[in-house]
């Protein structure tokens, strides 16, 4: 089996596990960045709104779409992020740098290896989270949408490529920023352990994937949830004047929840984030690393 194989194969396993373990923390999250203002007084009052109005499978409304798009996004992730290394490591053991066989990044070039990891995502999970944040705050009254089929059949005839690719300049902003610092973090912990006990990659344990996993979560969210926001918005904004279009543009967006909302605009929401953050990232490491495993024991 070819390295890039595996690096998407191991991605779409981390990519599942992450939209299992997160979807119920990213609903209350969306419905909370994209609610009025005033509308929930706090993450439980949102969560406790969804559990007694809408039940508790809900909690996993619109998941079709990202436990298939999400899982290739990762996939795609990794596969990027990857290339990018190796790219990297051939670059240094040109130059007799870094190590044995060059693999021994430094911190620029694992930033740029997560921002080539998050362009290369955006394109796939611009359109993914679009439908999966149309599904997600629909009312259960007379649902525009009947799924994620029925919603991209219906945005595409009335709106195009650029209906389903609606709120992208935000979308491609927060990866290439978000995912240079994720990757970043999570390579830096891991190579520490490694020249630190003289292991090798395999050799660390499951436990400490997921909490190296965890805190470059936490890193990515420091770096980009107001640009989340803005993309939110952004993707649950009408396709016209006729359908309640508020924002002229990305920046209009901005400019606008800043005069009419003020700067906790820009955090609201963070709270499910924070929680959702250290399990749903550190299972993505954990599926990544322990599928990883498996398929080079084949």
């Amino acid at each position: 089996m070819s390295k890039t194989v595996k690096d998407l194969t191991a991605g779409t396993a981390g990519g599942i596990a992450q939209v299992l373990v997160g979807q119920p923390f990213d609903i209350v999250k969306v419905r909370m960045q994209t609610s009025a203002k005033g509308t929930y007084k706090g993450m439980l009052h949102c969560a406790g709104g969804i559990l007694k109005n809408e039940g508790p499978l809900a909690f996993y409304k619109g998941t079709l779409t990202p436990l298939l798009g999400i899982g290739v996004c990762v996939s795609i992730q990794f596969g990027a992020l990857e290339y990018a290394k190796r790219m990297f490591a051939s670059q240094n053991a040109s130059l007799g740098l870094g190590g044995e066989g060059g693999k021994t990044l430094t911190r620029s070039q694992l930033f740029y290896s997560g921002v080539f990891a998050g362009l290369a995502n955006g394109v796939v999970s611009g359109p993914v989270e679009h439908i999966r944040i149309r599904l997600q705050t629909q009312s259960n009254v007379n649902p525009l949408y009947s799924g994620p089929g029925d919603a991209i059949k219906k945005i595409y005839s009335k709106h195009g490529i650029s209906g389903i690719y609606k709120g992208q300049v935000a979308t491609l902003v927060r990866e290439a920023s978000g995912y240079g610092v994720y990757f970043l973090a999570y390579e830096e912990l891991v190579q520490r352990e490694m020249a630190k006990k003289g292991i090798k990659r395999d050799q660390i344990s499951p436990l400490n994937s997921v909490l190296y996993g965890a805190a470059a979560g936490y890193a990515l969210w420091a770096i980009i949830y107001p640009i989340d926001m803005i993309k939110s918005r952004m993707q649950t904004d009408g396709f016209s004047a006729e359908t309640g279009k508020k924002y002229k543009s990305t920046l209009d967006c901005v400019r606008t929840v800043w005069r009419t909302e003020g700067i906790g605009a820009f955090t609201r929401g963070l709270g499910p984030t924070l929680i959702r953050s250290p399990f749903a990232n550190g299972a993505t490491f954990l599926g990544f690393e322990m599928a990883m495993r498996a398929l080079d024991s084949l």
